[in-house]
């Protein structure tokens, strides 16, 4: 039964449908979706924080089963730690099914590995802010581009070490500090150096330090839009943090070639379930909740730096309205009504009204 929703008299109908006469080709929008999407293809950002050690980058591979982290970007192992958290960001096109995405990994090589950690998260935070910013700064352009690059991150996976006995001060403070700028996915690294009951005992106490310290991971409970939202992220918020081992070496077992870590006592397959929790943490990440990180970093995150902005006084000045000799509104009116103006035409328009 196919059935519409239309107005009569001008009033729109509501809860009801009726019939339609025959096909008409609503449905279809779904394929021209895809079709549109396989052409453009997507960009997705993740950042990941955590220090040396952890392994970031091979659970990053493996994820991606691509070598899209530090080794292809020609960072060497041996390299000296930084003395400050230095930002590096590496690109690839990925292509699977037809689709292409742009993947970006920004790495934060020197984070929580110097004697004083004090305001680590600083730089941080400001290259997550600088890429709202250009963003930004594109949206209000007077002549904008049909497709904004969109280089905002939209996952910050923070690796935390699995001592199996509480979260360090510098993890509270860095997700505290940030989780209402970035969607911030908590993993405890190298799992399989604890037992599984060490493990579920360390996901229990990590999870209570974190609502002790009014802490909120991604997805957030305000962010369910319906109950069947809900339903499916309780389920994974009490999953986490995921115990994960990452590896990018393949070895044999019973027959198969899997991705896992050879111990003295035999191999830690990456994908088994029963070993790890990392297939929870992929298909969590790329397979159910890809769309929804890029629509929260969106609606949520960046809107909440846009309205800051836009409300500063005098921001929307340096963006698009610089006061000169040469600006004749400027010089037409007072400098109160002139910021006024200029924010009254790019939060309504996105574009000054000359």
């Amino acid at each position: 039964k196919l059935t519409n929703s239309h107005a009569h008299g001008g009033s729109h109908s509501s809860g009801s449908g009726s019939t339609l006469l025959g096909y008409i080709g609503i449905d279809t929008i779904i394929e021209q979706m895809r079709k549109k999407t396989m052409k453009t293809g997507f960009d997705f950002n993740i950042m990941v924080v955590g220090h040396s050690g952890l392994g970031k980058s091979t659970l990053v591979n493996t994820l991606f089963k691509s070598q899209v982290s530090r080794k292809s970007a020609g960072w060497a192992r041996d390299d000296k730690i930084p003395k400050t958290v230095d930002i590096k960001a590496v690109s690839h096109v990925l292509e699977e099914g037809g689709v292409k995405m742009k993947l970006t990994v920004v790495d934060t090589p020197g984070f929580g590995d110097q004697i004083n950690n004090d305001n680590c998260w600083e730089p941080i935070s400001k290259y997550i802010n600088e890429q709202y910013e250009k963003f930004l700064k594109e949206e209000v352009n007077i002549t904008r581009k049909k497709r904004i690059p969109d280089t905002r991150v939209h996952c910050c996976l923070y690796f935390i070490s699995p001592t199996g006995h509480s979260l360090r001060q510098l993890d509270v403070e860095f997700m505290k500090r940030l989780s209402h700028s970035v969607n911030i996915i908590p993993v405890i690294a190298k799992a399989d150096t604890m037992t599984i009951e060490e493990r579920q005992d360390f996901k229990q106490r990590v999870r209570k330090e974190l609502e002790m310290g009014g802490i909120e991971f991604y997805p957030q409970k305000e962010f369910d839009e319906d109950m069947e939202d809900k339903s499916d992220n309780d389920k994974i918020r009490e999953a986490m943090p995921f115990a994960v081992v990452g590896s990018d070496k393949e070895y044999q077992v019973n027959g198969k070639r899997v991705l896992g870590r050879k111990t003295a006592w035999g191999i830690v397959e990456v994908e088994n379930p029963n070993h790890c929790e990392f297939a929870q943490l992929r298909d969590f990440l790329i397979r159910s909740h890809l769309q929804d990180l890029k629509e929260v970093t969106h609606n949520i995150h960046y809107e909440t730096y846009r309205a800051k902005r836009l409300n500063e006084n005098g921001a929307v000045l340096a963006l698009l309205c610089p006061p000169s000799p040469t600006n004749e509104i400027y010089l037409m009116f007072p400098r109160p009504f002139y910021v006024s103006f200029c924010i009254y035409n790019i939060v309504c328009v996105h574009r000054p009204a000359y």
